[in-house]
C-alpha cells in the first residue's frame, strides 16, 4: 500500500468497489440473501432509480426484526434502513471519514462521487491501516528528529524539558527543549 507513505490517505484508497446494494421495497429475508451471497456486512438501499436512500446492517436486522420477533417476509428494507445515508467524498482524509463516523455514530459511510454511490469505508477498512499509519508517524518524527544538527541552538517557545517551566526562549540542546536557566546549568 504505497498510499500509506502519503500520510494524508485518501478514502478512495481503502474504500470498498463496488457496492453492493438493495431496493428499499425488498423484504429482509431477499436483504439477508444479498448479504449473505456476497459475504457483507452490510448493503445500501437505494429506491427505484438506484440512489442511495440509507443503509442496514447485520445488526440491524438482528435488532429490528429478529429480536422483535417480526417475519422478515413481510418486513421490508426501508422500514429497517438506518437513514440518511451519512456520505463522503473519496478524495477526503480518512481522518476526515473517522471524524464523521464519530459525529454521527456511523461504523461505515458512503462515497459519493458526481452524485453517484462509488464505494463505502468503514471503521475496520481505517483500523486495519492504522497500525501502518502510526508506524509511518512515528518514522517521520525519528527522521525530523535526526535532522537537527548536534550543537547547533535551535529555539522554540513552550515548556523546558527539564524544569518544566515556560519560557518565550527555549533551545535545543543535548536532544531537549530547554530554558536559559536550565541551559547555563548544562554549559558549567
Amino acid at each position: 500500500m504505497s498510499e500509506i507513505m502519503d500520510l494524508k490517505m485518501k478514502v478512495q484508497a481503502i474504500m470498498s468497489s463496488p457496492v453492493i446494494t438493495a431496493r428499499v421495497d425488498e423484504n429482509i429475508v431477499e436483504v439477508a440473501k444479498i448479504m449473505d451471497l456476497n459475504d457483507v456486512g452490510s448493503v445500501i438501499i437505494t429506491d427505484r432509480r438506484g440512489r442511495p436512500l440509507g443503509i442496514i446492517t447485520d445488526m440491524d436486522i438482528i435488532k429490528r426484526v429478529v429480536a422483535k420477533n417480526l417475519n422478515p417476509y413481510e418486513v421490508k428494507a426501508g422500514e429497517v434502513m438506518s437513514q440518511p445515508l451519512i456520505t463522503i467524498d473519496p478524495t477526503a482524509n480518512i481522518t476526515d471519514a473517522a471524524k464523521l463516523m464519530s459525529r454521527y455514530g456511523v461504523k461505515r459511510l458512503g462515497v459519493m462521487y458526481k452524485g453517484r454511490l462509488v464505494g463505502i469505508v468503514s471503521s475496520r477498512d481505517i483500523t486495519t491501516i492504522t497500525p501502518e499509519l502510526i508506524e509511518m508517524i512515528y518514522e517521520k518524527a525519528r527522521i525530523e528528529e535526526a535532522t537537527v544538527i548536534p550543537g547547533y541552538a535551535q529555539t522554540a517557545v513552550g515548556y523546558c524539558e527539564i524544569c518544566g517551566q515556560w519560557s518565550d526562549i527555549l533551545t535545543f540542546r543535548n536532544g531537549r527543549f530547554v530554558c536559559r536557566d536550565c541551559l547555563e546549568e548544562m554549559e558549567k
